[in-house]
C-alpha cells in the first residue's frame, strides 16, 4: 500500500470519528432530559406514635373500670404468665413466685421464694401491691423496677392490663376497690414508688403477668 492511499483511508477514518462524536456532543445538547428537584413518586411517611395528639398511658379511675372490667379477658391474658407462675391458694412457686392474693401483698415477700434485690428493695419501700404500681409494673416490668428477674415485655395495652389487674383482684387480692375519682380520668400520673423512680424499679414482686423470673 502507498503512502498516499494509507494517508486517504487514515484520514478517512479520523473524520468520521470526529462526525461521530460531534454528532454524540450534538443530541445530548438537544435531547438532554430534565431531572426534578425532588422525584413525584416520594412518598413521605410521618412516624408513628409522636405528636401531642399522643394519649398518655397513665393508671385509670379504679373505682370506675373495676367494677366493668372483663375478668374472663384477663384470666385469658394470664395464659401468658402461667410459664412461670401459678396463682392458686398455696400454690407453689416456678420461675415467679405464686400470685394468689398479690393484689394488696406486700412486694417481695411471698413464701420460699428467691426475689432480686430490686424486688426487696421495692417492697422495703412500697407497703402494697396496689392497682396503680401493677398497672405501671406489669406494663414494663424491667422498666418500672431495676434489677428485676422478671424478662416478660410486658402487656402494652391499657384495657388488657386492667382485665388482668381485675382477674388478680378476683384471686385472693386484698385489696378493696376505691370509690370513682372522677379527678383521675382519663388517668393520673402513677405515684412513683416510695423513694424510687417508676422507670427503674425493681419489678413488683410478684408482678402478675411474667413469662419471667422476680
Amino acid at each position: 500500500m502507498s503512502d498516499l492511499t494509507f494517508n486517504k483511508i487514515f484520514g478517512a477514518v479520523l473524520a468520521t470519528g470526529l462526525a461521530i462524536v460531534g454528532l454524540r456532543e450534538l443530541s445530548a445538547g438537544v435531547f438532554a432530559p430534565e431531572h426534578p428537584a425532588k422525584p413525584g413518586y416520594v412518598v413521605e411517611v410521618a412516624e408513628e406514635g409522636g405528636g401531642a395528639a399522643a394519649v398518655a398511658d397513665t393508671p385509670p379511675d379504679w373505682g370506675s373500670v373495676l367494677p366493668v372490667a372483663n375478668v374472663a379477658a384477663g384470666e385469658a391474658s394470664f395464659a401468658k404468665c402461667k410459664s412461670c407462675h401459678s396463682i392458686q391458694e398455696g400454690g407453689p412457686n416456678g420461675t415467679g413466685p405464686d400470685l394468689w392474693g398479690v393484689v394488696g401483698r406486700k412486694p417481695g415477700t411471698h413464701g420460699g421464694f428467691a426475689y432480686s434485690t430490686g424486688m426487696t428493695d421495692f417492697g422495703a419501700k412500697q407497703a402494697q401491691w396496689d392497682y396503680d404500681h401493677l398497672y405501671e409494673f406489669i406494663k414494663g416490668p424491667q422498666k418500672y423496677i431495676a434489677g428485676t428477674k422478671m424478662t416478660f415485655v410486658g402487656i402494652k395495652k391499657p384495657e388488657d392490663r386492667i382485665n388482668l389487674i381485675a382477674y388478680l383482684k378476683a384471686q385472693g387480692g386484698t385489696l378493696a376497690v376505691p370509690a370513682p375519682d372522677p379527678s383521675r380520668a382519663p388517668g393520673a400520673a402513677a405515684p412513683a414508688a416510695e423513694g424510687a423512680a417508676a422507670p427503674a424499679a425493681e419489678g413488683a414482686a410478684a408482678s402478675p403477668v411474667a413469662p419471667a423470673k422476680k
